[in-house]
């Protein structure tokens, strides 16, 4: 279902939605993931958590991931999430933000490794379907026990493992250590697909980390914002060992109105177009020149005005090659 070697797309918290995600998929991530979703907010039937397990079969396969700290809730959240038929279940245990860890969530499971293979037990009984684990490499420096984590996590019955390269402690700074991912890799224990994440800005890193440490594949998380054809440049990297030209501006044009399109037809006309404002900036960095214009699509109102802008763009910026 996955190919030799799958490129999968990060669940990012206000960033994978399904316009996002139809891109990334047009350029050529394999598998996908929703934002993370609040197992308290899917059984108190919250707006937001049930928007967040809207799928599309143009997505598949897909996969719907779930935080949380109380077991029962995050059971039956997983019953729920089953019931909208993705291809899989994702637990994630390692989000370090503090609104979700403080809550005994994510990450914060790594201090309580009992906990969070029971938790994952009962998930895996609680469904048919694939369950998979997202987690960092421990909770601090002193607590990198991932690699124990695995093999009790394997053993309960998950089908695939993403390890982040980071503590929980260290949050998103400092550089990404795959050592013990690779060890993982190696351990004659493990068989099922252990997937690498963190810090894959370009095709070249790509190859290297998946030559060194042997993952089965990997996650792409911030390297995808703004540029949603990454995983195809990883692809032809992989096959032909020669890195694809930046899109010009007329491609980069066409994938945000494409963007654009998906927003709008998920969530109307006003929030579609407020929350495409973020990515803006993304789109077009590297432009030279480019706030006058960036200034401009961030105040715009209609999809029309939007589009007017980006003719502009495109007319401006036709002969600048963004790097």
């Amino acid at each position: 279902m996955l190919g030799e070697f799958p490129l999968l797309l990060a669940p990012m918290e206000d960033v994978s939605d399904p316009p996002f995600r139809a891109v990334c998929k047009e350029g050529g991530a394999d598998l996908m993931y929703t934002e993370f979703i609040s197992s308290e907010g899917l059984i108190r039937d919250a707006a937001k958590s049930r928007q967040k397990l809207d799928i599309f079969e143009y997505e598949r396969p897909i996969g719907i991931q779930l935080f949380g700290g109380d077991i029962g809730n995050m059971v039956q959240s997983a019953e729920i999430a089953t019931a909208v038929n993705p291809d899989l279940i994702d637990i994630n245990y390692g989000c370090p933000v503090k609104a979700v860890a403080c809550r005994g969530a994510g990450a914060a499971l790594l201090q309580d490794i009992p906990k969070m293979v029971q938790m994952t037990a009962e998930i895996v009984k609680a469904t048919h379907l694939p369950v998979t684990v997202k987690t960092r490499l421990g909770w601090d420096d002193n607590t990198k026990n991932v690699v124990e984590v695995a093999e009790r996590l394997q053993d309960i019955g998950i089908k695939a493992l993403t390890i982040h390269g980071r503590t929980r402690v260290q949050m998103y700074k400092g550089s990404a250590d795959w050592t013990l991912i690779g060890k993982i890799k190696e351990n004659p224990r493990m068989h099922i697909p252990i997937f690498g994440n963190g810090d894959i800005d370009s095709p070249q890193k790509a190859l290297e980390y998946k030559n060194r440490y042997g993952v089965d594949g990997l996650m792409i998380g911030r390297a995808a914002i703004g540029a949603p054809w990454f995983f195809n440049e990883i692809k032809h990297y992989f096959k032909t060992g020669e890195l694809l030209p930046p899109p010009e501006m007329i491609e980069r044009v066409n994938i945000t109105r494409k963007h654009l399109d998906f927003s709008i037809r998920w969530k109307g006309d006003k929030l579609g177009i407020f929350e495409m404002r973020r990515h803006y900036t993304n789109y077009f960095k590297g432009t030279p020149d480019f706030k006058p214009f960036r200034t401009r699509l961030v105040e715009a109102m209609t999809q029309d005005e939007v589009n007017s802008i980006l003719d502009e763009v495109v007319e401006t910026f036709s002969e600048v090659t963004v790097v």
